[in-house]
């Protein structure tokens, strides 16, 4: 028996992040279409016919692009909270009314032997929220589309042994790019993403004897590049004492191409 977890893919783009044991395996969001999605299952051997549940962290398109396909070709589960659920009306079709469930923010949902944590996050949707999973006396958390990383947040997802974390832009490419000064503002505001710099910051206050490997996700297509991401974040937390590569690992993440079958 083990914990394993393959990010599927992330980015701008889409994104998709699976996670499960021998008696419980579950889909976190489903940013593709569903031949997409289908596709990057199979890349690391893995079965949307087995899959326990759909979990949903909110309603933005790179997010749920491919849910409502997934949902009812292979009659899944979704689990969202409430606001996210009427968020996602008109986005991913008629949803059958006994493979709708609610999953509140700051609230344990339990699939087997896997203790799924909710807490919210700020970002610029209904009521975003994304999750710890909790193993074996294993945790691995997933988290994107922030914002900031409140005090709040960071007592939640501290030592864990997998961090999924976002890295979305350099703030200079940002700034210099051709991004419109509103969509600009959007994404360095308090709703939007967290930057190289940030998620280093975060992170070095999170980070803990369990921590071994840290995945930087969700990516901007046009305002990052992964050895920029890694090279700032692993900078940041060298400056704050880290042996980065030693105590632990840094790993990209990919847009297209899902990470390796991964045991924690």
């Amino acid at each position: 028996m083990s914990l394993h977890f393959s990010v599927l893919a992330s980015g701008s783009t889409g994104n998709a992040f699976y996670i499960g044991t021998d008696k419980a395996k579950l889909l976190v969001d489903a940013g593709f279409s569903g031949k997409q999605m289908e596709q990057l299952m199979d890349t690391v051997n893995l079965d949307p016919k087995e899959l326990d549940g759909l979990l949903v962290t909110h309603e933005h398109s790179d997010h749920i692009k491919g849910l409502g396909i997934l949902a009812r070709r292979y009659k899944l589960p979704i689990y969202a909270n409430e606001k996210t659920w009427k968020a996602m009306e008109g986005l991913i079709g008629a949803i059958p009314t006994e493979q709708k469930f609610i999953f509140d923010v700051g609230s344990v949902k339990t699939f087997a032997d896997i203790d799924v944590e909710s807490f919210g996050v700020s970002h610029d949707a209904a009521e975003p929220m994304f999750y710890c999973f909790h193993s074996m006396g294993k945790k691995v958390t997933l988290v994107t589309d922030l914002g900031y990383v409140s005090d709040r947040i960071k007592g939640t997802i501290r030592n864990s042994d997998v961090f999924i974390f976002e890295a979305n832009h350099d703030v200079e490419m940002l700034r210099m790019g051709p991004y419109p000064w509103n969509v600009k503002r959007r994404i360095l505001s308090d709703v939007g993403h967290v930057c190289n710099e940030d998620a280093g910051l975060a992170l070095a206050d999170c980070i803990g004897d369990k921590t071994k490997r840290i995945y930087l996700a969700h990516l901007s297509k046009d305002n990052n590049i992964k050895d920029l991401a890694r090279m700032s974040v692993s900078q940041t937390l060298q400056e704050k004492g880290f042996a980065v590569g030693e105590d632990f690992k840094l790993y990209d993440t990919d847009p297209k191409v899902p990470t390796k079958l991964a045991v924690v």
